[in-house]
C-alpha cells in the first residue's frame, strides 16, 4: 500500500457555471490559478476542461494550448496537465480524436463509450489508440460500468487496443438517482477488472471524498473536484477545488498512503 496515491482534480468539466459556483474555472487565467491551489494541496495531475466566451463546453486545440501554456506558467512540471476529450452532446468521435492528435497533449482522458460507436471501426479505434501509445500520450480511459469494463477487456484481447501503459478511471453512480455515489458503486467495478492497470474513480456529490478514500484504501487512485461535486464531507459547500484535494490528502495520510508527484506519474505511465 505504499504505492503513492495519483489525486487528480478535475476543476470545472462540460457543465458546471459560474451561477453553481463562483470558483468554477473557466478561463486560463482562472485554471492556472486553480492549478497551483491544488498542486499546493496535494493534486499532482489537473484534468481540464476548455470553454466557449459563453461558457459552453469546448474541444479547440489553440484552447487547450493557451490553458496549458498558463498552467505551465503557474506551475511548471510539477502537475501533469490532462486534457478532455469528452463529447458533452456536442461534438462526435471523430472530432474528439482529432483534437487529441491535434493538441498531442502530455496525457487525455478517453470515453470508451463515446468511441465505440457502430459508425466507427474497430480499425479506426485501434489506430487512435496505437497513435497515443506512438505518440508517448499518456492515456485515461473512462468506464462508466461492467458494461464499459467488459468492452474494454474485449477491445485488448481482440488486439484493437494495444498493449501500452493505460490509466483507467470508473465513474462511480454516473447513471443512480440525482447523481450521487457511494464507496459501494467501486465494488461491481472492482469485481469484472482484471487488474491488469492502475484505476482511479471519480463519484458524483458529498460522498466523493468517502469514494476516494475508498479507493486510496484498495489500491486505486482519486480525480475529485467540482466538475463532480461541490460539496465537503460535512456537507457543506466546498470554498473551491483545493479543499477537496487537502481533503483527499488528508485521508491519504490517515492511511499511510504517500502522495504521487507529476514525476511519479510520468515514471508510471510515461514510455
Amino acid at each position: 500500500m505504499n504505492t503513492p496515491l495519483i489525486i487528480t482534480v478535475a476543476p470545472n468539466g462540460a457543465y458546471k457555471t459560474k451561477d453553481q459556483h463562483p470558483n468554477v474555472p473557466l478561463t486560463a487565467a482562472d485554471l492556472a490559478q486553480t492549478a497551483k491551489q491544488c498542486l499546493d494541496a496535494g493534486a499532482a495531475m489537473i484534468h481540464m476542461h476548455v470553454r466557449k466566451p459563453d461558457g459552453k463546453h469546448l474541444l479547440d486545440t489553440h484552447a487547450y494550448l493557451e490553458a496549458t501554456a498558463a498552467i505551465r506558467k503557474a506551475v511548471g512540471q510539477e502537475l501533469v496537465v490532462q486534457v478532455t476529450t469528452e463529447a458533452a452532446q456536442v461534438y462526435q468521435p471523430y472530432e474528439q480524436m482529432q483534437v487529441a492528435r491535434d493538441v498531442a497533449p502530455e496525457a487525455v482522458s478517453v470515453g470508451l463509450r463515446e468511441i465505440l460507436k457502430p459508425e466507427v471501426p474497430e480499425s479506426d479505434i485501434q489506430a487512435f489508440f496505437t497513435w497515443l501509445k506512438n505518440s508517448n500520450v499518456m492515456t485515461q480511459v473512462i468506464l462508466y460500468d461492467v458494461a464499459d469494463v467488459q468492452a474494454w477487456q474485449r477491445l485488448r484481447a481482440s488486439g484493437v487496443i494495444p498493449e501500452n501503459k493505460w490509466f483507467l478511471l470508473f465513474v462511480l453512480g454516473r447513471y443512480s438517482a440525482g447523481q450521487t455515489s457511494s464507496p459501494t458503486d467501486l465494488l461491481p467495478f472492482l469485481d469484472a477488472d482484471d487488474g491488469s492497470y492502475p484505476w482511479a474513480m471519480c463519484a458524483f456529490g458529498p460522498q466523493e471524498n468517502a469514494c476516494a478514500i475508498a479507493a486510496a484504501s484498495l489500491g486505486g487512485h482519486a480525480r475529485v473536484g467540482f466538475e463532480n461535486n461541490l460539496f465537503l464531507k460535512n456537507g457543506t459547500q466546498a470554498p473551491n477545488n483545493a479543499a477537496l484535494v487537502a481533503q483527499v490528502s488528508q485521508g491519504a495520510a490517515a492511511l499511510g498512503r504517500p502522495l504521487a508527484t507529476a514525476q511519479d506519474i510520468r515514471n508510471i505511465f510515461l514510455n
